[in-house]
């Protein structure tokens, strides 16, 4: 037996008295659309949808008739289409005039229409922040701002500022990267909302409860867009402390990237054969820990004291003789960004890193990830010197290829004075 809408409230309670549902119960006609609409599988779903947007589409002659639904529609099933027809009659989204034999979208069906049109609209973006600044947006050029729309952007918000927050938080590189792809992605929202925002706050029609919901808001952008400097800064620090693997030029961040990047079945084929035995748990109670610990004070027979000679030093002139090139390496470099920072047009980072070894260019690159980084601008070396620069590194997604015997990519970017700015 099919429930009615008193028997989901407790004893005592009127559903036309609740204030929650009373707006619910004033637009069930547009309520009852949707039903329609979205009642059923998912191709019965997308094939009702796509009749309904045909038929709307249609501006200049709104109206169909049946001939003309037949011949638009020749690539469905005629019996499916009859159906379809059928039941969006039925439930009011389609209204047949029998005077004139022919078809027109409903009010009601007009107005769904126009929804699932706005939603779709937003598909492949941050679709609900999206979808909620424009509803804000729309609200606002006509003067009838809902306050429950202002209460949706603003959660979303705060949920945005959060997970930015607590990918700070974790130090990782990688939640970090992900999390301002993701501020970028949705940054173009934020600027329009900062825009509706500050239009609303000069309403003076505007009622007090919304009026706070846009100071809240205001106040949640403003957060957001300080950001991007901090995200920005942590990336610079982090990339401070990567570790270089020997002198491939490869870092720990290289190496978890690609890793990231393998499969299951990858990864398992790549510690084939690395593990001797298998780990396997031990599980201890007091009266094992007593015997161990027996065993360790008194049992034990201990080995002779061994004294190991150190290595020899036949290796330090190597050592010295890379660090010498290191410092070459990096007073070159510095000889070249100061004429860079004298200039006021930015260079790519292909003329400002490319040298003629691989080892030297990922060296080279290195040190421009510590340009602005206050700690080693504290070291009395070149390399304090090179991080003053005037100069800011920017880099974009994708890489450029090159025609050079050793480097055969490298990341997009560019250095860029400050004083252009």
């Amino acid at each position: 037996m099919e429930s009615t809408l008193d028997d989901f409230f407790a004893p005592g309670y009127v559903p036309a008295d609740l204030g929650p549902l009373a707006g619910l119960m004033r637009a069930r006609p547009v309520l009852n659309a949707f039903i329609t609409l979205f009642r059923g599988g998912e191709d019965e779903v997308l094939v009702r949808l796509l009749v309904l947007r045909e038929i709307g589409a249609r501006a200049n002659a709104p109206r169909w008739s049946p001939h003309e639904l037949q011949s638009h529609f020749a690539y469905l099933n005629p019996v499916k289409l009859e159906t379809v027809l059928a039941r969006l009659r039925q439930n009011g989204l389609l209204v047949w005039d029998s005077d004139a034999q022919l078809y027109a979208l409903s009010e009601p069906g007009r107005i769904a229409l126009a929804a699932v049109t706005t939603l779709t609209q937003f598909a492949g973006e941050d679709a609900e922040l999206g979808y909620l600044t424009g509803q804000v947006a729309a609200g606002q050029s006509v003067g009838e701002v809902s306050s429950e729309a202002l209460q949706h952007l603003l959660a979303r918000l705060n949920e945005l500022y959060a997970d930015f927050e607590a990918a700070l938080e974790s130090q990782s590189e990688f939640r970090i990267r992900s999390a301002r792809d993701k501020l970028d992605s949705v940054w173009r929202w934020v600027e329009k909302g900062t825009e509706v925002m500050r239009d609303l706050l000069a309403d003076e029609t505007l009622d007090l409860a919304a009026l706070n919901l846009a100071q809240s808001i205001a106040y949640a952008q403003s957060r957001m867009l300080r950001l991007t400097g901090v995200f920005q800064r942590r990336l610079s620090e982090l990339a401070a402390q990567r570790v270089h693997l020997g002198e491939s030029g490869l870092t720990s961040t290289n190496v978890a990237d690609w890793l990231r990047g393998q499969s299951q079945a990858s990864l398992a084929s790549l510690a084939d054969g690395l593990l001797a035995f298998h780990p396997e748990p031990l599980f201890a109670t007091s009266d094992e820990l007593l015997d161990v610990a027996e065993f360790e004070l008194t049992g034990r027979v201990r080995t002779e004291h061994v004294v190991s000679a150190l290595p020899s030093s036949s290796a330090a002139p190597l050592v010295g003789e890379l660090e010498a090139e290191r410092l070459l390496a990096a007073e070159a470099l510095y000889e070249e960004l100061s004429a860079l920072a004298a200039q006021t047009l930015p260079a790519s980072l292909t003329d400002s890193v490319v040298a003629d070894s691989y080892p030297e260019t990922a060296y080279r690159l290195s040190l421009l990830a510590l340009l602005g980084d206050a700690d080693a601008a504290l070291e009395q070396s070149v390399v304090a010197d090179l991080v003053k620069l005037p100069l800011r590194l920017e880099t974009e997604h994708g890489v450029e290829e090159l025609d050079h015997a050793e480097v055969a990519t490298i990341s997009r970017g560019r250095l860029t004075p400050l004083r252009s700015e």
